[in-house]
């Protein structure tokens, strides 16, 4: 009887060492998935709306871990969670056997590549979560305003390196324009803030309305008004103010997306995209050169017929160097039918080389250049080359060194100063509002994603929708097999090519010379957070040592 009652009380004693285990993992687990519920918002998903409640779990997490005293916050997941799912097209770039990279280095090379970036999104999330809670203390109020301002340094801080994607801001674009002309008063983050400031307001109102009921505020013994009161306080403060923030800010996107664009003739410029299709795998072979001539040419020819002012190719259309342009035939062709061409091409720095974008004139002559300046981490260049170049092969097509292009360069075309973008620099708005503020009227965006899944291409569209939004511009995006596109200031998608196919197409943007709040004053928005929130938290802990001392 006693080895019975005793072998019982042993496997009640398992199951509950065992709940213990996964209730002590459920916070980690809710983590990852609300973290991976925010990777859903971008493609090939696209539930941009998920974005607006997916850090609530992670907040409130957060802060329930601090009272806790948890010393190892859920942060880390979430950010894995997140940039995992959203960047995941990464693993496309396997299996890089046309770079001569042999399959199981290509896959490992893949995998560290996304794990990387992914542990990245990890350590951010996490500091983000340690300052917010150290600063933050015991105030709700606090804590929203210095979450939001943490998220849009860090997200600021991040984007100044040489390894940036998936802000939150990107969740939006291009499903919910509206709320991305926010863009227009201080770049992404101000994107950025509203979500996080309203996924705060949400998180608090639910950690409000936990403490209260754990405090038996809504218990049966209390009285019916004082209940009353009690979710008043503690449910409604938080979520109508999170409601209200919600529609002020579509508000405001609403009334800055609802401007008419002034479409004057003189300003007009009709300008054709080729999209070659010509797979990665076949540009560093004779035959696809061949193609890329073949395809490029007659593209261009088709588009001189149809009256177009200027002709737009991808990124390496034309993969040799500029000393070689003059000899092909498509600059043959340029000089025959006399319209402009931007050609995608590889220029020369000494030894060394740059992915370019010229501009041929109607003789054929090439009168200005643009080098790109944000090359791919690994995928242009090895990041501490002198340590890990030995471990690492670089991934270029060419045998020489990639250099990147100066950091404030000017693109003068015939037709007035462009805002030029080759592939990657999409996702740096700095490098669209400097060139909108030196006088850039239209952008010309040339990429190449051939190499990845339809989702990359996609969320590049996405970026680019955000820039022209941003820098309030016309925007012409050629690409090798898509996807290619014109894009009004508005971020409306006028044309969008499909995918792995090869077309020409033609459209009329128009220059403009507006600047919007963004671009004249550059992200203010997260230094005035910043300080703001850092007053707050200074003037917070003085009156807490005045008090101190008048209390001992």
């Amino acid at each position: 009887m006693q080895k019975k009652q005793s072998k019982k009380q042993g496997e009640q004693g398992r199951q509950g060492r065992q709940g213990e285990r996964l209730t002590s993992l459920l916070p980690y687990l809710i983590a990852l998935a609300s973290g991976i519920l925010m990777g859903l918002t971008v493609a090939p998903v696209g539930a941009w709306f998920l974005a607006w409640i997916a850090v609530v779990p992670l907040w409130v997490l957060v802060v329930t871990s601090a009272k806790g005293k948890n010393k190892f916050p859920p942060a880390f997941l979430w950010g894995i969670g997140f940039h995992g799912v959203a960047l995941f097209w990464i693993t496309g770039i396997h299996p890089m056997t046309w770079l001569g990279v042999p399959w199981l280095p290509s896959l490992a090379i893949t995998l560290f590549c996304w794990g990387f970036i992914s542990v990245l999104g990890g350590v951010f999330v996490s500091i983000w979560a340690a300052v917010m809670i150290r600063l933050g203390g015991q105030k709700p109020w606090l804590r929203i305003l210095i979450g939001t301002a943490v998220w849009c340094g860090l997200e600021s801080l991040w984007s100044a390196g040489p390894l940036w994607w998936s802000s939150l801001a990107y969740t939006q674009s291009p499903h919910n324009l509206v709320i991305v002309h926010l863009g227009q008063l201080s770049g992404p983050n101000t994107v950025t803030a509203a979500i996080v400031a309203v996924n705060g307001l949400i998180a608090e109102g639910w950690t409000n309305r936990q403490d209260a009921k754990n405090a038996k505020i809504f218990s049966a013994s209390s009285a019916p008004s004082l209940r009353d009161a009690a979710r008043r306080r503690f449910v409604n403060k938080y979520w109508v103010i999170a409601t209200g923030l919600l529609i002020t800010l579509h508000f405001i996107g609403f009334i800055l997306y609802s401007r008419p664009i002034a479409q004057l003739p003189e300003a007009a410029l009709k300008v054709g995209i080729i999209q070659g299709n010509i797979p990665n795998r076949l540009l560093r072979s004779s035959e696809g050169f061949r193609r890329a001539q073949e395809n490029y040419t007659s593209g261009y020819i088709t588009l001189a017929n149809q009256g177009v002012d200027a002709v737009l190719t991808p990124e390496g259309a034309l993969p040799i160097f500029q000393r070689n342009l003059l000899e092909t035939a498509l600059v043959a062709a340029v000089k025959k039918k006399g319209v402009v061409a931007w050609i995608g091409a590889f220029g020369e720095r000494g030894d060394s080389y740059t992915i370019s974008l010229f501009t041929f004139n109607s003789k054929g002559e090439i009168v200005s250049r643009y080098d790109k300046s944000k090359l791919v981490p690994l995928g242009e260049y090895i990041p501490f080359e002198g340590i890990l170049g030995g471990i690492v092969q670089r991934l270029s097509p060419l045998e020489a060194h990639q250099v990147p292009g100066s950091a404030n360069q000017i693109f003068d075309t015939p037709f007035g100063r462009a805002i030029a973008s080759i592939c990657y620099e999409s996702a740096f708005p700095e490098q669209f509002r400097r060139q909108a503020a030196a006088g850039g009227q239209f952008i010309l965006s040339s990429s190449n994603d051939a190499h990845y899944t339809a989702s990359m291409p996609f969320q590049h569209h996405a970026q680019d929708i955000m820039r022209a939004i941003e820098s309030d511009r016309w925007s012409a995006r050629a690409t090798n097999t898509g996807y290619s596109a014109f894009v009004d200031p508005h971020g409306r998608t006028l044309w969008m090519s499909g995918y792995n196919t090869y077309e020409t197409h033609a459209e009329t943007i128009y220059r403009r010379q507006t600047q919007t709040l963004y671009v004249r004053w550059g992200d203010w928005l997260t230094p005035l957070l910043l300080i703001s929130s850092g007053g707050a938290w200074l003037v917070i802990r003085g009156i807490k040592k005045f008090s101190n001392v008048g209390n001992p």
